[in-house]
């Protein structure tokens, strides 16, 4: 079986287990007790925050540790927005149509129980947001800007620097949701000129259930949970040390093969989208053909069913997926698909392929068995 649903959820990195396990056995401690289990334990803390703070271009301090990307989201957009709306009625956020759920419900969140605007700028064909678009947006009471780095079903990456720039410029700060983008993408806040971003380490080689929200100290931030004031008040509750470490490791060993690993993805990536495009009629390439993520292709294949696809796919040992897991399971069409202006029946008919960084070989029986797959569901009788 050939696993190319690394978008939804990544194996555990062996080095990331071993490094975890010291801290889920010997030195399993709370790290706000003062004995030597639980110091072993803060210390163990303190160095996983300084080492994803090191790779953020951000301070220790700023770092919160979350239960992965949804929390780390949700925690952006109704911390950033209550505490702006708080302290200086700025009640308007500015987003895109084509967010994960996390962020559009958290949004949608702000709309209805505290009264605030959004506005929804557009995207276009693939997927893509214009800076100056995202200025126009842009109000005397707008609290944030909320965009995604690179987008989880087609894989377009945004140009964050040139929207954090024009948010900077009316003192808007900026949410990067960089789930996708940990380990393929440049994260520094130096670079990008954000002020807040969300990471999941299950994309990473993490385990389930880890993340970061990244937010720079100077901004105001509304907890969403309450209780004994760990990180710094942001996020009462027992932290999960082990869960800590293994999110850091993971981001360490990513980002130091990270470029050697988005080249060779990105090549095997090509070949692939242009094997199946060539062997399939009925394929469209969906995304932007060029600012995409190295480990992502996605396709539409109009006249099939994605679903069908799908089974007929890892029935030929190729697991794949039609889009975001959050929402698998539902009978509407990507609203991904449907904001870049792609018929709702044709998005149905969505399939996306997301690779390992570990990608080595090429994937041509892989196109094979696409071409294989979407006749068999074109012609039932084949």
């Amino acid at each position: 079986m050939l696993y190319l649903d690394n978008a939804a959820t990544t194996p555990v990195r062996p080095e990331v287990l071993d490094a975890m396990m010291p801290f889920l056995t010997r030195w399993f401690g709370n790290p706000s007790s003062h004995h030597t289990v639980g110091e072993a334990a803060a210390d163990a803390l303190a160095d996983a925050r300084a080492r994803v703070a090191r790779i953020l271009g951000l301070r220790s301090g700023d770092i919160v540790f979350t239960s992965g990307g949804t929390e780390a989201n949700n925690l952006a957009v109704k911390g950033i927005g209550i505490a702006a709306a708080t302290a200086r009625a700025a009640a308007h956020v500015v987003t895109t149509p084509i967010e994960h759920e996390s962020v559009l419900e958290s949004v949608e969140y702000l709309e209805r129980i505290h009264g605030f605007a959004a506005t929804y700028v557009p995207v276009d064909s693939s997927a893509r947001v214009a800076a100056d678009t995202v200025a126009g947006a842009l109000r005397p009471d707008t609290a944030l800007v909320s965009i995604g780095y690179a987008n989880n079903e087609v894989g377009t990456i945004q140009d964050a620097a040139a929207i954090a720039s024009v948010a900077r410029e009316h003192g808007v700060p900026v949410h990067l949701d960089g789930v996708q983008a940990a380990g393929w993408l440049p994260l520094s806040a130096v670079d990008l000129g954000y002020d807040a971003i969300s990471l999941a380490g299950h994309k990473l080689g993490a385990p389930k259930g880890t993340g970061v929200l990244g937010v720079r100290g100077r901004v105001p931030l509304e907890p969403l949970f309450h209780g004994g004031g760990q990180e710094r008040g942001r996020r009462s509750g027992t932290e999960d040390v082990a869960g800590a470490v293994g999110f850091a490791t993971a981001l360490d060993l990513a980002e130091a093969e990270r470029a050697a690993t988005s080249a060779r993805v990105a090549a095997l990536r090509d070949r692939f989208i242009e094997r199946v495009l060539a062997a399939v009629p009925a394929a469209a390439l969906t995304g932007d053909p060029v600012h995409r993520l190295p480990g992502t292709a996605s396709f539409t294949f109009a006249g099939t069913s994605g679903e069908a696809v799908l089974l007929e796919l890892e029935r030929r040992g190729v697991v794949s997926s039609s889009g975001s897991a959050c929402a698998a399971g539902s009978d509407e069409p990507s609203h991904v698909l449907v904001a870049m202006g792609v018929p709702p029946a044709v998005a149905q008919t969505a399939v996306r392929f997301t690779f390992a960084h570990t990608l080595a070989e090429p994937l041509d029986a892989v196109a094979d068995a696409v071409a294989a797959s979407v006749a068999a569901v074109a012609d039932p009788g084949r």
